[in-house]
């Protein structure tokens, strides 16, 4: 045993000062950190209103999902959807919509849903969120071909 208790993981580099070239990943300057103006973007440009129609498909969401929490765990899946695709924690989902996932009983949710996603400006002054989304439901004879859709507002 001649390693004598080292381990020859790199112990022997971790505070080496060669580990990477002069002027990577560390900017310093005679031994002080100096401030590094970094330009940033600034995030999502200032979400405009939008509208969009989406397919969910709901019947790979409620897999292993026990009959008696199918419908209501539906609509969560579709809240869920909304803020994902909109960027909104403001989710609201219309009565027509709701009828149509519940129409078959709490345990035979329909398989798909096309579903209109409308990002809003918030009327409400004192809202903690500037958008909310207004999902609701669109009524289609079959879903093949159907992609995703940026509709024209009025």
């Amino acid at each position: 045993d001649t390693s004598k208790g080292r381990s020859h993981f790199g112990s022997s580099r971790l505070g080496s000062s060669h580990s990477a070239p002069a002027g990577v990943g560390d900017s310093r300057v005679g031994g002080r950190h100096k401030m590094v103006k970094i330009v940033k973007k600034t995030g999502r440009k200032g979400q405009e209103p939008v509208t969009r129609d989406y397919t969910i498909h709901l019947h790979k969401l409620l897999q292993k999902i026990q009959f008696k929490k199918r419908a209501s765990r539906a609509i969560r899946e579709i809240r869920k959807f909304a803020a994902r695709a909109m960027t909104s924690k403001d989710i609201r989902i219309d009565t027509k919509l709701n009828k149509f996932v519940w129409s078959n009983g709490i345990r035979n949710v329909p398989t798909r849903v096309r579903v209109r996603l409308s990002r809003k400006r918030n009327e409400d002054e004192e809202a903690k969120d500037k958008m909310f989304t207004l999902v609701q439901h669109v009524p289609v004879e079959s879903f093949k071909n159907l992609q995703t859709e940026t509709v024209k507002d009025e």
